[in-house]
């Protein structure tokens, strides 16, 4: 490989991720609106479904987000009815995220709705296992390099 070739971005790994990041956004996209959700407020959703009453700080470190990028997210979910936001009694400097008796409900409708990945790509349960487990595998080998360093 020249020099030359080390600027393609047919040869980052970064770009190869962050456009496939993109495409399996734009495969979603009719998945989601059939909930009335984007695809980052889906996360937080989910989230919130496998367990409610999460602090804002605990949300945000789940899905690796600042409270700056969330807070926005979560002042729409509360918008659209789905979430409530409260401060916490026991610790005032806390906001609790709760799931509404509408937001606990599209977890169901959600829950029918075909996966993506099959949908769109005939995908194999072997595959699509393997290549989750090597995107986890990446994300820990950076992250804990992040903290090393």
């Amino acid at each position: 490989m020249s020099a030359r070739d080390d600027l393609s971005l047919d040869n980052f790994l970064c770009f190869a991720i962050h456009s496939t990041a993109h495409a399996i956004q734009r495969a979603n996209k009719p998945l989601l609106e059939k909930l009335g959700l984007t695809y980052p407020q889906y996360l937080v959703m989910v989230v919130l479904w496998a367990e409610d009453g999460q602090t804002v700080g605990a949300i945000g470190e789940r899905l690796f987000l600042e409270s700056s990028t969330l807070t926005p997210l979560l002042k729409r979910l509360q918008a659209a009815g789905l979430i409530r936001r409260a401060r916490d009694a026991a610790d005032e400097r806390q906001v609790r995220i709760h799931l509404t008796d509408e937001g606990r409900a599209l977890r169901d409708k959600a829950a029918s709705m075909p996966g993506w990945y099959e949908q769109n790509c005939g995908g194999k349960a072997e595959e699509t296992q393997a290549l989750h487990e090597a995107v986890l595998k990446l994300r820990r080998m950076l992250t804990d390099k992040q903290q090393r360093d």
